[in-house]
Order: C-alpha cells, then structure tokens, then sequence
C-alpha cells in the first residue's frame, strides 16, 4: 500500500498505525501521529487502519536544554 509519511511518499506492508509506529522503533518515547490532518490518540493506534493514499505524519518530542 502507498502513503505518505512526513510528506515522503512509502510503500509499506502494514495495515494499522500500531504496526507503523513499531516498525520505527518509537515505542516508549515520546511521539504525535495524525492521519490526513487529524490527531490519532496512542489509546487508538491498534485500531487505527491505514488506507492507500493515507497522510501520515509522526513528530517525535526531543529533550534537550
């Protein structure tokens, strides 16, 4: 399937954002996924399916001083 992540056109294999999130490795840190221009909770990323076309963009928090 084709989509759009952080504006980078991708072709991936999975089929929740649950499954995205763990491909990047950002498990335990701090991230915000939104899907075409809307938030996705983390409460709701294992229901949450991916569609072709979809636009997914992840920020992830970074610490620093």
């Amino acid at each position: 399937m084709n989509i759009f992540l952080n504006g980078e056109a991708q072709n991936i294999e999975f089929s929740t954002l649950f499954e995205l999130v763990q491909s990047l490795q950002l498990d335990g840190k701090r991230f915000a996924v939104e899907v075409n221009e809307q938030i996705v909770p983390k409460s709701r990323l294992l229901e949450t399916m991916i569609q072709n076309n979809d636009k997914i963009e992840i920020i992830q928090a970074v610490g620093g001083g």
